[in-house]
């Protein structure tokens, strides 16, 4: 196999020969970036989440230092997961890298400064000398989680619809385009998902009144996502019969859905009973479960078109079988180390936050 995998074709030419081989290989780097996308998700998250509630529940000066110290030692690390994933898809799906960055770019570009922003709030906001300088910090720590977890739902929306891919593989339209209805509502869905995530995130790290209003702020994060989890899956459903193409082709598959709404069903149950990091583990695995729901989606291409005849496969989008497996090497080596930093920062920061001389 080895030889195989690294064995020239006579042009020169990736591994075109041994279309088995590569078929494997791609299908792994495409779960690969799932295991990456799934990890930011649930990681970033709730940090996202907690910029999302920032402006609300917090009632206080100390209570808003909490939520930030809540995530600050976390925030910058979870973000890796996303760099990772796009370093991965760069070097390993070029093509599909250029046709997203370039067909988003101003929707790339909004993205970045959100982020940017979210991150110069949580370092900058504590530096403020008046009231009303830390306020409008917390403003913006709230203005860039919104927008970008709005603008990665809007990102996921128009993927799961089809892009206006043509001949070339290039993404034709503007932003204007690609704020359609049902991007619209992903967005809208993503904002509610990171909601509720960071309220019962803030609940396993708060204790006394401020823990009871996040219980509160977390039944109507619930609330509102279950509305929005509806309406999205009935519209993907009536509307979008390609999206669960893979469901009929492999029925066994239905168990993630399934999987899904059992993980919907166990949030509010562990609320109900005050078992915050039960609602948690159900909230991760609910994003974990729409990361699998888009990647089944997408299979065996990485970026559908609304003209099927011009879906970008895996294997068309995918670098060298040779470029593949040097690609798993490094992972082998490095994604360890990258799991061993994110247990042991965690394991560190566990338990109830608190403020001391050097919190923010």
């Amino acid at each position: 196999m080895t030889t195989a995998l690294f064995a020239l074709a006579p042009d020169g030419g990736p591994f075109a020969e041994d279309a088995a081989a590569r078929a494997t290989l791609v299908t792994t780097w495409f779960v690969i970036l799932g295991v990456l996308l799934a990890g930011y998700a649930v990681l970033d998250g709730f940090d996202l989440g907690v910029g999302i509630l920032h402006p609300f529940v917090p009632k206080d000066e100390t209570e808003r230092r909490l939520a930030i110290n809540a995530i600050g030692p976390l925030w910058d690390g979870n973000e890796v997961w996303l760099v990772t994933f796009g370093g991965a898809m760069l070097a390993m799906f070029p093509f599909a890298y250029a046709a997203v960055f370039s067909g988003f770019y101003t929707a790339f570009m909004l993205l970045l400064v959100m982020l940017i922003f979210r991150a110069a709030s949580i370092e900058l906001r504590g530096k403020m000398a008046t009231a009303a300088g830390r306020r409008a910090w917390d403003y913006g720590f709230f203005a860039g989680s919104v927008g970008a977890t709005f603008l990665f739902g809007v990102a996921v929306g128009n993927v799961v619809r089809g892009l206006p891919l043509d001949d070339r593989g290039t993404v034709t339209g503007g932003i204007l385009d690609q704020l359609h209805p049902y991007a619209l509502l992903t967005g809208a869905t993503a904002v509610a998902v990171f909601a509720l995530h960071g309220a019962v995130y803030l609940t396993m790290k708060t204790e006394g009144e401020f823990r009871e209003r996040l219980h509160g702020a977390a039944w109507t994060a619930f609330g509102v996502f279950l509305t929005l989890f509806l309406l999205q899956t009935m519209w993907t459903l009536a509307e979008l019969p390609r999206a669960t193409a893979n469901f009929r082709r492999w029925p066994g598959l239905w168990v993630v859905p399934v999987l899904n709404v059992l993980a919907v069903a166990s949030i509010p149950r562990a609320l109900y009973r005050h078992k915050p990091a039960q609602a948690f583990a159900g909230s991760s695995f609910n994003i974990v479960a729409y990361v699998v729901l888009l990647m089944v989606a997408l299979y065996p291409d990485i970026l559908p078109a609304a003209d099927p005849a011009l879906n970008l496969t895996l294997s068309d989008a995918a670098s060298s079988n040779r470029t593949l497996v040097i690609g798993l090497i490094v992972v082998a080596v490095g994604m360890p180390f990258v799991v061993t930093y994110t247990a042991i920062v965690y394991w560190t920061f566990r338990g109830t936050v608190t403020l001391g001389p050097h919190s923010y």
